[in-house]
């Protein structure tokens, strides 16, 4: 009997309890967001698998989401500068997520990435990052409130405009040019990945939203945080991506069924 598509959700790698012990984890909101309005089925994706056993593993999967992360993409994936010493790295998410991506394109699975996810789509097309987007005198501060007592509500209120590209896949969903979106990220894209378009931008020229061109299934990054709270008027665009994707993820597993009796 058919069920709901199956969705891999990555995890990022951290250390707990005074580092004795490694976890594999992700925010629940991503995991609420992508049962409740993509209408799926969730199963996180470890980041220990090696590159075989990967190729293995998501030949069962109908869609991808990758989520945000604290850590940054390390550079030398894209050719940038060397981080300082002081930089929370994820070796192990950078690999899965990258070649996650190039075989989710090979397979055309849906991809969904949000945050961190559009970065990691974008150096997986070939593209490249902005370390500190805040440093940039042609950039606005994109990151979260730098003040320790800023509640949940005020780190992810909508903050700013992005204007969607006309004829994009966005403005498409929302007969719209404009919304309004959170802000909660320190790095950005720089030059963008072949193969990708940008969807939307903010009002200081940052890409917001990528999608990969000629994809036949759901593949679109981007920068802010869709997973809080999409059933709120104010984030109706969030509910429409993850229904979006959800309906891609349902197509293609229908596809998969078939292709495989």
């Amino acid at each position: 009997m058919q069920t709901k598509p199956i969705v891999g959700i990555i995890t990022s790698e951290s250390s707990a309890f005074s580092g004795r012990q490694m976890l594999h984890s992700v925010g629940q909101r991503y995991v609420n967001a992508a049962m409740q309005f993509a209408n799926v089925i969730p199963t996180l994706i470890p980041t220990c698998l090696s590159k075989k056993d990967l190729r293995g593993y998501i030949t069962q999967l109908d869609g991808v989401l990758l989520t945000g992360g604290r850590a940054n993409i390390e550079p030398h994936h894209f050719g940038g500068e060397k981080f300082p010493k002081d930089e929370i790295i994820d070796p192990a998410r950078d690999y899965t997520a990258l070649n996650l991506i190039r075989e989710c394109s090979r397979l055309r699975i849906p991809i969904f990435g949000i945050c961190r996810g559009i970065q990691e789509i974008n150096v997986a097309y070939g593209g490249t990052l902005i370390y500190r987007v805040h440093e940039r005198s042609d950039k606005k501060d994109h990151r979260m409130p730098q003040n320790d007592d800023a509640t949940v509500e005020e780190i992810f209120k909508p903050r700013h405009i992005i204007n969607l590209s006309r004829d994009s896949l966005l403005q498409s969903f929302l007969g719209q040019s404009q919304a309004v979106v959170n802000s909660l990220h320190g790095q950005g894209i720089d030059r963008i990945g072949d193969g990708l378009k940008v969807e939307a931008i903010s009002e200081d020229g940052l890409v917001e939203a990528v999608s990969i061109e000629g994809y036949e299934t759901f593949g679109i990054g981007i920068q802010w945080h869709a997973e809080f709270h999409p059933e709120r008027v104010e984030n109706y665009i969030n509910k429409v991506l993850f229904q979006k994707f959800g309906m891609s993820c349902k197509e293609f597993q229908s596809k998969r069924l078939r292709t495989s009796v």
